[in-house]
C-alpha cells in the first residue's frame, strides 16, 4: 500500500510537472509572437529568392544527372554554380561535395587568394580553434599553415571581448593588408555575432583605408537568417558549409563559395589544380540533393531560428545567462547558454542526446577533437554526421562553461527538447 502511495505521488507529481512546463513553454511562444512573425518574413523573402534563381537558370530534372571520372562537361554542376550564384548575389560560386568541412572550405580561399609576403587580419579578435589551426596561430606553426607558408597574421582584439574595436581596425588596416578575415558567427566565444550592418561597416572601413584589399567572410551559420548576405554590402568572397544552413539538412556534404569570380577562381584552383579549377571534379550523384537542400533551406533556418529564440527566452526566465537574447536581431542560428560549471553543460548535452532520432541511446562524454586544444561534448543524433542545421549542441569543457546550441530541422522537435530540458533544470 506505501509503494502504490508513493507510485501514486511520483506520477502526480510528474505530471504537473510537464504540465508547469508545457505552460511555460506556451506562455514563451505568446509573447513571442512578434519575433516569431518577423522570422516568418525572413523566410518568405528568402524562400522567393531561391525560388527566382531555379526559375531564371532554367533548372531541370537533367541537370541532377551526374558525369563520371574527371567531372568534365558537368551541366548540373555548372547550372547549380550559377543558382548559388545568383542567390547569394555573386559575379561567381562554386558549390562542392569536394569541400570536407567548413573549415576546409575556408582553408582553400585563403590559401588560394594569399601568397608568400602577403598580410591577413582577423577583424573580431581570434577566429575559432580549428580557424588558428590553419592560420598557425596557435603553438608551434606548422609548416603546412598560412604563417608556415609566409603569410604575416595580425588581429584586431576586440573591445572589452565583446564588440569590434573600430577605432583600432582603422589604425591596423594599411596599404599592406592583403586580406581580411571576417567570422560572422561567434564561434566559441561570448562575443556578439556580426550583422549585416557591422559587416558592412568592416568593409567601408577596410575599403577606405585600402581598396584593393580583399574582405573575406566566413558565412557559416548564417545564411539565410537575414533578408541579405554579406557580398551584398561590400564583402568580396563569402563561404560555408553545405552540412549547416544552405543544405537544408540534406546534403551530406560539401562547401561552397561565392564572391567576385577572380578570388572564387583562385579558390578553386586551390581545390583541384591550377588549370583545372571549377572545371572539373565529379560530383557522385548528388545534384539533386544539393539543389533541393537549397531550396529547403529558408524554411528549415526559419525553424531553427525560432527555435533558438524560444530557448533564449525560456532560460533568460529560470535564470541562466543566455545570448542572443531573445529581443535581438538574430544574424547566425547558435544559441549561447552558459552554466558556469561543467556538470549542467554535460546534463544539457545528455537530454538534447536523448531526444535526438539518431543514437539516442548514446551519452555524451567530453572527448578531444581534431583542431580543438580543450575536451569537447557533442550532443545531436543527427542524420548526417556533423550536421548543425540539424538539432545539435557542444561546447568545450572549459569556462565559464557555454552550450552552444544549434539548428533543428523544423519548430516542434526543438520544443519538444526544451521541455525535457526544463524538467532536468526545474526542481
Amino acid at each position: 500500500m506505501e509503494n502504490k502511495t508513493f507510485l501514486d505521488e511520483y506520477i502526480c507529481l510528474t505530471y504537473h510537472k510537464i504540465i508547469m512546463n508545457s505552460d511555460i513553454i506556451k506562455k514563451a511562444e505568446k509573447d513571442l509572437a512578434e519575433q516569431f512573425e518577423q522570422i516568418d518574413e525572413i523566410r518568405d523573402f528568402n524562400q522567393e529568392k531561391v525560388l527566382q534563381a531555379f526559375i531564371d537558370n532554367k533548372v531541370t530534372p537533367e541537370h541532377f544527372y551526374t558525369v563520371s571520372g574527371y567531372g568534365h562537361d558537368d551541366l548540373g554542376r555548372e547550372v547549380l554554380d550559377k543558382v548559388f550564384a545568383q542567390v547569394f548575389q555573386a559575379e561567381k560560386a562554386i558549390a562542392r561535395i569536394h569541400f570536407v568541412s567548413g573549415t576546409h572550405t575556408l582553408a582553400c580561399c585563403l590559401f588560394g587568394n594569399l601568397h608568400w609576403g602577403d598580410k591577413l587580419v582577423s577583424v573580431a579578435g581570434a577566429p575559432y580553434d580549428t580557424m588558428q589551426e590553419v592560420i598557425g596561430c596557435v603553438g608551434t606553426p606548422k609548416p603546412e599553415s598560412l604563417i608556415g607558408h609566409g603569410i604575416i597574421y595580425d588581429e584586431v582584439p576586440l573591445k572589452d571581448d565583446m564588440e569590434i574595436d573600430f577605432e583600432r581596425l582603422e589604425e591596423v588596416i594599411d596599404e599592406t593588408t592583403t586580406m581580411v578575415l571576417i567570422q560572422r558567427s561567434k564561434g566559441y566565444s561570448l562575443r556578439k555575432s556580426l550583422s549585416m550592418e557591422t559587416i558592412q561597416k568592416i568593409c567601408q572601413i577596410v575599403k577606405s583605408k585600402n581598396q584593393n584589399c580583399i574582405c573575406f567572410v566566413d558565412n557559416c551559420y548564417g545564411e539565410f537568417v537575414d533578408t541579405k548576405e554579406p557580398l551584398e554590402v561590400g564583402a568580396d568572397l563569402i563561404a560555408g558549409s553545405l552540412i549547416k544552413n544552405p543544405g537544408g539538412g540534406i546534403v551530406e556534404a560539401g562547401g561552397y563559395v561565392a564572391g567576385k569570380a577572380e578570388y572564387v577562381d583562385q579558390t578553386a584552383m586551390r581545390l583541384t589544380a591550377p588549370g583545372i579549377g571549377s572545371e572539373g571534379g565529379a560530383m557522385f550523384n548528388q545534384h539533386r540533393l544539393i539543389f533541393q537542400g537549397l531550396f529547403m533551406a529558408p524554411s528549415v533556418v526559419s525553424d531553427a531560428v525560432k527555435g533558438a529564440v524560444l530557448a533564449s527566452k525560456i532560460f533568460d526566465e529560470i535564470g541562466f545567462d543566455s545570448s542572443p537574447k531573445y529581443w535581438e536581431k538574430r544574424t547566425d542560428i547558435i544559441q549561447n547558454i552558459t552554466f558556469n560549471a561543467p556538470e549542467p553543460l554535460e546534463q544539457f548535452c545528455k537530454t538534447l542526446q536523448e531526444l535526438s532520432p539518431v543514437n539516442s541511446f548514446v551519452t555524451p562524454i567530453p572527448d578531444d577533437v581534431p583542431g580543438y586544444e580543450d575536451k569537447i561534448i557533442m550532443a545531436g543524433g543527427t542524420f548526417i554526421e556533423g550536421s548543425t542545421i540539424e538539432l545539435s549542441a557542444d561546447g568545450p569543457l572549459r569556462e565559464p562553461y557555454t552550450a552552444y546550441m544549434q539548428g533543428g530541422l523544423n519548430y516542434a522537435h526543438i520544443k519538444i527538447v526544451l521541455e525535457k530540458i526544463l524538467d532536468k533544470v526545474i526542481v
